[in-house]
Order: structure tokens, then C-alpha cells, then sequence
């Protein structure tokens, strides 16, 4: 079975409000950007990539949290994290029965997520041949 296929499996499983909203939070995910890919981790969890992870979803009793890996790092104009703000890397929206999910937002944020991992990337990536702090010896 595939991760996409396990995780519409979970969501089939969640018969209440949270495999409701679940599958809202999973859409919008993936309407965000085309090139996300789904994965399956950690026994049971969804996580979502582009360019490293965006973020990991999970059902509990009481709620379904949205953790977004580098969520310290990235802007939140909409006010959206509402859990996990003491961390240094990582934050999460915690929804609970009766939430309406903000799609605009949530999708504003996982571009967020996808632009800091671009950038990550780009800052690991090697540029020419000059190495850091080196100056540039072209001649003009």
C-alpha cells in the first residue's frame, strides 16, 4: 500500500468530526502546491514534502494537529499556529471539533513552509567556486 493510500485509509477510519476535518487539512495541503508529495511515517503519521518537510499530521482524542517542521521560521500573518510556540523549530495548529479551517490561510502557510525549504536548500548548495567569506578574484 502507498502512503497516499494508508493515509486515505486513516481518514476512513476516523468516522467522527476529526476524519472531517483531516481530509480538509490533507486538501488543502495538496491544492497548495502540485509538487507535494505525501509520505508515510513514524507508524501512522501523514507527512507532507516539497523540498524537505512541510508537515506532519495526527489524530488524537480530542483534536488533529497540524506540525509544521519549521514552523518558527517561517511567517504566520494569519495568526494560525496556536500550539507548540515555546519550540525552536517546529509549531502547530491544534483543531478541534466545530473549527473552521481558514483554507486561504492554511495554504499561505504551507507555501511559507515550501519557500523556507528552498531556501535552505539553496543556502546549502555549493556557489562556484568561491568559498565563504572569500573574495571574488575575477579581474574585469
Amino acid at each position: 500500500m502507498n502512503p497516499s493510500e494508508q493515509i486515505d485509509q486513516l481518514i476512513a477510519k476516523l468516522t467522527d468530526w476529526r476524519g472531517q476535518t483531516f481530509a480538509a487539512i490533507r486538501k488543502s495541503i495538496l491544492e497548495a502546491d502540485r509538487e507535494i508529495v505525501e509520505d508515510w511515517k513514524w507508524m501512522g503519521s501523514p507527512v507532507w514534502y516539497r523540498d524537505g518537510m512541510i508537515a506532519v499530521a495526527n489524530a488524537h482524542k480530542g483534536k488533529v494537529k497540524l506540525t509544521f517542521a519549521h514552523g518558527a521560521s517561517i511567517p504566520d500573518p494569519d495568526k494560525l499556529f496556536n500550539a507548540g510556540l515555546e519550540g525552536n523549530a517546529r509549531r502547530a495548529i491544534d483543531f478541534f471539533e466545530g473549527d473552521e479551517i481558514d483554507e486561504r490561510a492554511l495554504k499561505s502557510l504551507v507555501r511559507a513552509a515550501i519557500e523556507f525549504n528552498q531556501l535552505k536548500q539553496k543556502k546549502k548548495a555549493p556557489s562556484g567556486t568561491r568559498g565563504k567569506g572569500q573574495k571574488d578574484k575575477t579581474k574585469v
